[in-house]
């Protein structure tokens, strides 16, 4: 007959704990946490849950930017987190044996053990996979490659021709479709179709993994659950059809045995199949995703953005569309060599475009390494305790005025060497492809890509935008992105028509 009473004293008594537990651990970290004197948000030097928040508003680039016009160089965005915004913590972060990648990564890991060039947190396993992927993205390797990145790009401007003067495009799908099936042959000699046929295109849409994986990252007791390392959740998320489509292609260069020994997949260590074939597949699996995402979302973010502010800045558009067109005679000539490299304004464009969009617009999380035998850690002349997690937003440090002036107008002309403003300063802040040890390794041949859709896509074809006014983005028409782990984007919406004479 007590039970009742006894079940809601309880309850009460665990409440009553809970809020003295919730209590306690905010007075420490406001006013005895070792980070209580470095300023930001609130809610953010109390809970991690600032940070979830954002991302779940996939506004956390954004409200960075602001907390840093608030509070200055350095927030803290979280009870163990601290953001910078500044050249020398720059390099004092990501150019430095004695930091590596925050373990928050782990929740990127999709089973116990396998571990990908993305998050790898151990240096020298990193360096392993990085070694082996820049063997076939490097510089060097690109020449093979040209003739696959031509194919498909001329395949898209075949595209284009079917579209119609008057259709207007959605160019975040088409760029999807364009730059998935260039990395489907790079990484696996495989065709997607994904420009020509609808069976593969479930393979583009990973935004609800990448958007969930965001979240957690800004939670590290779920980065310790490591949740995401169960299969029936990574099946949710993504789909079957997206599991099939990837297997689809693994399978296939399997069966390919050691021909074409150039692309992606065969280069890595995971190609050496184990006697566990499931163990096997999902370590393909997970270097599949990451080589896909890394090779199509920077290149499709970057072609975007900079087509958007083509569209509606038409002094750039037609200052470009005269040096490409004057540079080359026929559009079989554009190709990687001194004459594509002497566009400067080309590659001035898209510079521009990943500044204005960063395609991982977030903050890329390290950590200090602990060892008792070095002195402390000291980032931009300030102490890091143990355990804080560091960083430089990308979004942020792009847009801070004091490195780039006028940060929300497209200006392609701040990158020529002619500029004043193109100095030292300016480059050093510019971070698409981050820098130090792990650095994009596929950063030479994001830039081939790039300059061979614009240089070509111009030469043959003029275009204007369909957007309505109210979806060319925010602050004043910059192209808007959605921080989703990667950036997500819509639009712009164009239609194109054969040049004039």
């Amino acid at each position: 007959m007590d039970t009742v009473p006894l079940a809601e004293s309880s309850a009460i008594l665990i409440l009553k704990f809970l809020l003295l537990y919730v209590t306690f651990l905010g007075t420490y970290r406001l006013l005895c946490h070792p980070l209580r004197h470095y300023p930001g948000p609130l809610f953010a030097r109390v809970s991690g849950i600032y940070g979830a928040f954002y991302a779940y508003k996939t506004d956390l680039h954004r409200r960075t930017l602001r907390d840093h016009a608030r509070f200055g160089p350095i927030i803290r965005q979280g009870p163990n987190k601290l953001v910078f915004n500044s050249i020398s913590a720059l390099h004092d972060i990501y150019v430095n044996d004695r930091v590596t990648k925050s373990r928050a990564y782990l929740v990127t890991q999709r089973a116990p053990g396998v571990y990908g060039v993305f998050n790898a947190i151990d240096k020298q396993l990193h360096q392993a996979k990085r070694k082996l992927v820049s063997r076939v993205v490097n510089k060097k390797s690109l020449r093979a490659l040209e003739p696959t990145i031509n194919h498909q790009i001329d395949i898209f401007l075949h595209q284009l021709s079917l579209s119609g003067s008057r259709a207007s495009l959605n160019m975040t799908k088409v760029f999807k479709y364009l730059t998935m099936d260039i990395m489907g042959h790079i990484a696996f000699s495989y065709p997607f179709n994904l420009q020509t046929e609808e069976t593969h295109r479930c393979i583009t849409d990973t935004t609800n993994a990448n958007y969930l994986l965001n979240i957690a990252m800004q939670l590290p007791f779920i980065a310790g659950l490591r949740i995401f390392n169960f299969s029936c959740l990574r099946a949710l998320i993504r789909g079957n059809r997206y599991r099939q489509s990837l297997e689809s292609a693994i399978k296939y260069r399997i069966s390919q045995g050691h021909q074409g020994q150039h692309e992606l997949l065969y280069m890595t260590d995971t190609m050496a199949v184990p006697d566990d074939e499931n163990a096997s597949m999902e370590a393909m699996r997970n270097e599949a995703i990451f080589f896909l995402g890394a090779g199509s979302d920077t290149l499709s973010s970057t072609l975007s953005a900079l087509f958007h502010y083509l569209s509606v800045n038409r002094r750039c558009y037609e200052r470009l569309t005269s040096e490409i067109r004057s540079t080359f005679a026929d559009k079989s000539e554009i190709q990687d060599g001194p004459r594509l490299a002497s566009c400067q304004y080309l590659r001035a464009c898209i510079d521009e475009a990943l500044r204005m969009c960063p395609p991982l617009p977030g903050t890329l999380w390290r950590q200090g390494v602990i060892d008792a035998d070095k002195p402390p850690l000291f980032i931009d002349g300030h102490y890091i305790p143990p355990g804080t997690e560091i960083g430089v937003n990308t979004y942020a440090l792009h847009y801070n005025a004091d490195y780039f002036p006028e940060p929300y107008i497209f200006k392609p002309e701040r990158w020529l060497p002619s500029h004043a403003a193109a100095s030292a300063t300016v480059k050093a802040a510019f971070i698409p492809f981050s820098i130090g040890p792990r650095a994009c390794v596929g950063k030479a041949m994001a830039y081939l890509e790039a300059s061979l859709v614009v240089a070509k896509t111009l030469w043959a074809y003029d275009f204007e935008t369909t957007t309505p006014d109210n979806r060319k983005g925010v602050e004043g028409g910059v192209y808007s992105i959605n921080d989703m782990l990667v950036a997500s984007h819509d639009g712009p919406y164009l239609c194109f028509h054969p040049r004039k004479g």
